[in-house]
């Protein structure tokens, strides 16, 4: 059954999409995060070890969130790892060292890269598709980016 949320289809699956490709940079974020947390070396790694981890369990929930968002407008989100990587904006990472310098630099690059993209589509939500719902959920999310971004450019 089509969700009749006063929102026209048109619009839902145009906010759909996009949220299909912030869905996506979550993802892939989420990943590199990951990453870090696994493979990070040095004489800081405990702390850093410990530090990514609170960062992916944050990315894990705001996965979860924007896949449920897109179902909540009654569309289905992305769910493969090659849809990820073709609607991303984010690229995979390629190391020569795991320190902890390189992959907060790296992921602090990805979290503004994320916040831009929200910030860009705030107002479209709510002026061109008429979804002042999605809009304040990604000013939310926005917000929540702009505290991890904080935490990882602190660690610089």
């Amino acid at each position: 059954m089509k969700a009749n949320i006063g929102i026209e289809v048109k619009n839902t699956q145009a906010v759909a999409n996009e949220l299909s490709n912030i869905l996506s940079d979550e993802y892939v974020l989420y990943t590199k995060t990951r990453n870090a947390h696994w493979n990070v070396e040095g004489k800081d790694f405990f702390e850093k070890h410990k530090f990514f981890e609170g960062q992916y369990e944050q990315l894990d929930d705001f996965i979860d969130k924007v896949a449920e968002r897109i179902r909540q407008l009654g569309h289905f989100p992305p769910a493969s790892l090659k849809q990820f990587l073709g609607l991303t904006q984010l690229t995979e990472a390629t190391r020569e060292k795991n320190d902890s310098h390189g992959f907060i630099h790296e992921l602090l690059e990805d979290h503004e890269a994320i916040i831009v993209k929200l910030r860009e589509n705030i107002n479209r939500f709510a002026d061109e598709y008429h979804d002042a719902g999605t809009c304040d959920f990604i000013t939310g999310l926005m917000e929540e980016h702009e505290k991890m971004a904080w935490f990882l450019r602190a660690h610089l």
